[in-house]
């Protein structure tokens, strides 16, 4: 079950995972009550279904130990998505990974303007970048338009690649100019 399409049942409960059946039934029961497509102040026939269909899984104890397993492992993979997004450095590396694609394109045009491309193996080693981190960088700068397969299946900056490029060169030497001028500045 992949992490799109889990269902939490004890999100839907509203209930801890350490929860015990008489909680879980308790539980059902007000929420079915409340929720049910014959309540004519709450009735909500899709959140009915979802709370019987959470019952009728953690209600029984061979479907909820299948479940906990599946559960157990879409909470690591949440965990760990809430860390790699607030991580400020993984969306910077990411970017130096982009610059430095774009550098390694930008100069394998400059040299060779008839053969422009770069096939994915060598990409992947001249970029240090591992393939299955590969793919989500280069999917952007297509996206982007900043690169694109040429007709030998090679990959090959465009020219608003190059624009790219040159601005971001620029933006860094900009940069580092102003950090130079102000720490030679008098305190």
């Amino acid at each position: 079950m992949d992490a799109v399409a889990f269902t939490d049942y004890y999100e839907i409960l509203e209930i801890s995972p350490n929860a015990n059946s008489e909680t879980i039934e308790r539980i059902f029961r007000y929420l079915a009550q409340r929720y049910h497509p014959d309540n004519p102040e709450t009735r909500d026939r899709l959140r009915f279904d979802a709370v019987v269909e959470a019952n009728n899984t953690l209600r029984d104890p061979v479907k909820r130990a299948q479940y906990d397993i599946q559960h157990k492992s879409h909470s690591a993979v949440r965990r760990q998505l809430s860390e790699e997004a607030s991580d400020s450095n993984g969306v910077d590396r990411d970017v130096e990974i982009q610059d430095k694609i774009l550098s390694l394109l930008y100069v394998k045009r400059r040299q060779n303007t008839n053969d422009p491309g770069i096939d994915d193996f060598s990409l992947e080693r001249l970029s240090g970048c591992p393939r299955e981190y590969l793919a989500f960088h280069l999917w952007y700068l297509r996206q982007k338009g900043w690169i694109e397969k040429n007709e030998n299946g090679m990959l090959a900056i465009t020219v608003d690649g190059v624009d790219r490029a040159n601005s971001e060169r620029h933006h860094k030497t900009t940069t580092k100019l102003l950090t130079d001028q102000n720490s030679m500045s008098p305190a």
